[in-house]
């Protein structure tokens, strides 16, 4: 967002602290962009707060979402106008760098303080309104992965793109053809910034789209960061992406809902691989083509 734009309309109501990781599920699951969750672990307090262009859209988006809670917010909130230094700040307060390896994802305000160790690499990140800083349990499933099985030349695939840190994770270690998509535009809009900000713009092919850009896409690294009924419902188009002798990545899936994907998988893509970890709550699936 530039400088001086017009302000962002917040709303916010604090939940029961105990419910605070039921409702993140929700959030994630439903893919409502918008939305997140704000917890302060020692007062053992929780908050939903969402961003929007207008009063109108705020309160719409709050009444939609309220329906799908599982209990009721312990207060009604109330739109209000916020400045663009105070959104910047407050979302700058849930993103913090991690690693994983030899590369690092770092949050671009921190590019002149931040110190890399001699061989590694760094992808900046400034994630602005989209998912996908890499701090969740789902992506980071992702990103191990990713990391595990890049090498110069391979041809990946990020499907549902978030703010793009799969695939321009996979440019900065040298992977080949990179194709990246998201059926929401301001996440488009946010990997394309990302792409430019790391000078890999050139190096991914950042579009929008839904899973059925997948027909006639081929590539040997296939990952899908998606809530699980949708990765059951569009099995065959992503299996049907990877290439011979490829992998398919999947995450967004809640352990309690992973033996249903991999059933799914198994009947989809009969005779190849499968690998699964959990983190937390989470747990990814890996299919290996022959």
């Amino acid at each position: 967002m530039p400088a001086n734009s017009v302000p962002l309309i917040e709303i916010k109501a604090e939940i029961p602290f105990d419910s605070a990781d039921v409702v993140d599920d929700v959030l994630l699951d439903l893919g409502l962009e918008n939305w997140s969750l704000l917890e302060d672990a020692v007062a053992r307090r929780a908050w939903i707060v969402g961003f929007f262009a207008d009063d109108e859209t705020a309160r719409a988006r709050w009444t939609t979402l309220r329906s799908m809670l599982p209990s009721a917010p312990l207060s009604e909130p109330s739109p209000r106008g916020i400045a663009d230094a105070e959104w910047r700040d407050g979302y700058r307060l849930h993103f913090h760098a991690w690693r994983f390896g030899r590369l690092h994802w770092v949050p671009v305000w921190e590019r002149e303080s931040y110190r890399l160790p001699p061989g590694d690499v760094v992808l900046w990140l400034d994630p602005g309104m989209a998912f996908g800083t890499g701090n969740h349990e789902t992506t980071r499933l992702c990103i191990e992965r990713l990391v595990a099985l890049a090498r110069p030349g391979l041809g990946v695939i990020d499907a549902g793109c978030g703010s793009g840190i799969l695939a321009l994770s996979a440019a900065i270690l040298g992977c080949g053809k990179i194709a990246a998509f998201d059926a929401d535009p301001e996440a488009v809009r946010v990997s394309r910034d990302n792409a430019r900000l790391n000078g890999v713009a050139d190096l991914v092919n950042i579009f929008a789209g839904d899973l059925s850009c997948l027909a006639g896409m081929r590539a040997g690294l296939v990952v899908a960061n998606i809530q699980s009924d949708v990765l059951i419902r569009h099995a065959p188009e992503l299996t049907g992406a990877v290439a011979a002798g490829g992998a398919l990545v999947l995450s967004g899936i809640l352990a309690a809902e992973s033996d249903g994907v991999r059933a799914a998988y198994e009947a989809a893509a009969p005779g190849w691989a499968l690998d699964s970890r959990v983190l937390g709550e989470w747990a990814d699936l890996m299919l290996s083509r022959p």
